[in-house]
């Protein structure tokens, strides 16, 4: 029997323990936080409760680090002193290297690197996933089958893991700000904006779906883009204000904070 640990039951962590119940054959899944309220429900999905990090340490084949970075370093001095060097560690914690996991653990520890995103929470994600030395191919697919119970995982080479950020984990805000802005423009124009919201989420639902449909972008809007019409008049205005050129800066500023985030912890 395969033996699944997750530290920290927050909303990814949680999540993602959700979202494996029954998926992972003979696998027994336990979990720690440091607050006991979160641990009250694990059994629901079928996982049980761990009393600390050193019994998850020693009695797991693998462990989900699902802490926040601050609380990392905690985390891994204690895995380190169980001295399970037979660990498979996935790390879902944003702009944590596989070094610095490392240097706290075990020289040769395995590792696999993640970059989750909050729509997982409703079994939605788009994950990155990384491959670290000495990981078996057998050790990673488990890792893939347990983040995409979740959502959809593409794995990406593991010095690409602080670029993929703005592009799945912290997208969403960015589209979010956008949908605000259409809902203001409801509002202005009188439009019921929970009427304007539902639309336009379903507008993203179905364009998200048109986007892997086969069609490029460019194609996709051309599609939308008659002659001399109202989305061509709009579209306009966005090139004018250069968007496609902001939204590069906007994920190359993501990019580099995390950077100087995995700086900083060292």
């Amino acid at each position: 029997m395969t033996k699944l640990g997750f530290i920290g039951v927050g909303n990814m962590g949680g999540a993602i323990i959700k979202g494996i119940k029954g998926k992972l054959g003979n696998t027994a899944v336990f979990a720690y936080d440091a607050a006991p309220e979160k641990l009250k429900d694990l059994g629901f999905f079928s996982a049980t409760a761990a009393h600390s990090i050193a019994e998850l340490s020693e009695k797991c084949d693998y462990i989900v680090l699902a802490v926040k970075p601050q609380q990392l370093d905690g985390v891994l001095a204690e895995i380190k002193a169980a001295g399970n060097k037979e660990l498979t560690l996935i790390s879902i914690c944003a702009g944590i290297s596989a070094e610095y996991i490392r240097e706290r653990t075990f020289s040769n520890a395995k590792i696999v690197l993640v970059m989750p995103n909050t729509p997982m929470m409703l079994g939605e994600g788009a994950s990155a996933i990384s491959r670290g030395e000495g990981v078996s191919d057998k050790e990673f697919e488990f890792a893939k089958k347990i983040i995409g119970s979740c959502g959809i995982v593409e794995a990406i080479p593991m010095d690409k893991m602080k670029e993929i950020i703005a592009i799945n984990g912290s997208s969403p805000a960015f589209i979010y700000l956008f949908a605000k802005s259409f809902v203001a423009y409801a509002e202005k124009a009188g439009i019921d904006k929970d009427a304007a919201l539902r639309l336009f989420a379903q507008s993203l639902i179905g364009s998200a779906k048109m986007m892997t449909s086969g069609p490029t972008i460019d194609e996709l809007i051309k599609q939308v883009s008659s002659p001399g019409g109202t989305t061509i008049a709009g579209l306009g205005e966005l090139y004018d204000g250069k968007m496609l050129e902001c939204v590069v800066r906007a994920c190359e500023a993501c990019t580099k904070r995390a950077y100087e985030l995995g700086e900083e912890k060292k």
